[in-house]
């Protein structure tokens, strides 16, 4: 049995839909801050927050748990730069938390969730995984120092693990059974939808003057069910004896704020009304990912490689759970 930590929330819930699809018997445990209960698509959850230790015991004792998804974390960079002590301790405290809940019970695979986040201002496009990490954040530093802890532990306990660092996630379940829902949302492309949906009155662009093409901030965005199967490649490639690795999740193609509101535009037929404003803090200008390692090792390829499609899918999803406007 998987135990996946955050399985309510939105890359976890959708990780877990592929891992049933893939026939493994799935435990979740959220405290369901930012997750919702209608998300857990297995039988069995679990409501707890990775800082308490007795209620880690307590799944482990409870359940077989072969292997953790560690989704749990707490995920905005801004945020993360207004209040870091909250960072630090739900990211790092939490994640040590659950890695010697690990321990303690005899459990070796490890899939972590981080992020391209760890890079901050890349010295080259697109991005390997050999680029130095020089986080710009509270967030990127939090997942940069969980991947130093897994480094430590699979030399001292025999353990292993894959870290997985994401791009943009983006989109949601082409199925429509679960989608993008953050309260706040934060996310550029859902933020553009409710635009369209007339839920915001416009969309605000932090930072114009970037070194970019057209002065906007350049992302790779990657479909959430693309990231969800690579979840299950990686713990596939642990439980055959794989050694511990670190990878990319992108597709290797960045596009601009303003490219994102144009496909917008022409997915949803509708205006998107703008207003600029200044950067953020800790917001590198181009992240894009080198996939190749990915695509290479573990033999997973991205479904969704342009963004009209997967504006679609999460178009889609806003639309049922908001309806037309």
């Amino acid at each position: 049995m998987i135990l996946v930590t955050g399985g309510a929330g939105y890359i976890g819930s959708h990780t877990v839909k592929e891992l049933l699809r893939a026939g493994y018997e799935v435990v979740v445990l959220d405290d369901l801050s930012a997750g919702h209960r209608e998300f857990v698509l297995t039988p069995h959850f679990v409501r707890g927050d990775i800082r308490d230790r007795a209620t880690l015991d307590g799944v482990f004792r409870r359940y077989p748990i072969t292997a953790v998804m560690h989704f749990a974390a707490l995920t905005s960079v801004p945020e993360s730069v207004e209040d870091p002590a909250r960072y630090y301790e739900v990211n790092l405290l939490g994640t040590w938390n659950v890695l010697e809940a690990m321990r303690a019970h005899g459990v070796k695979l490890f899939v972590f969730s981080s992020s391209a986040a760890v890079y901050g201002d890349p010295q080259k496009v697109p991005i390997p995984e050999e680029h130095p990490a020089q986080p710009k954040s509270p967030y990127g530093r939090t997942k940069r120092m969980v991947e130093e802890i897994l480094a430590d532990y699979e030399k001292a306990y025999a353990f292993r693990y894959v870290s997985l660092r994401y791009f943009n996630a983006a989109g949601s379940d082409p199925e429509g059974e679960i989608g993008e829902w953050h309260e706040p949302e934060r996310h550029l492309i859902p933020i553009v939808l409710e635009v369209a949906l007339g839920k915001r009155p416009y969309l605000e662009i932090f930072g114009t003057d970037y070194e970019t093409p057209d002065g906007t901030g350049v992302r790779d965005y990657i479909h959430v069910t693309d990231l969800a199967r690579a979840h299950v490649r990686a713990l596939q490639h642990l439980e055959a004896g794989g050694e511990s690795r670190v990878y990319n999740l992108g597709i290797g193609r960045g596009y601009s704020v303003r490219e994102v509101m144009e496909v917008c535009r022409r997915v949803t037929g509708r205006d998107i009304p703008v207003r600029e404003g200044p950067r953020r803090p800790g917001d590198p200008a181009v992240l894009v990912a080198d996939p190749s390692r990915a695509l290479r090792e573990m033999g997973w390829q991205p479904r969704f490689t342009e963004l009209a499609p997967l504006v679609e899918t999460a178009w889609r999803w806003m639309l049922k759970k908001f309806g037309s406007a």
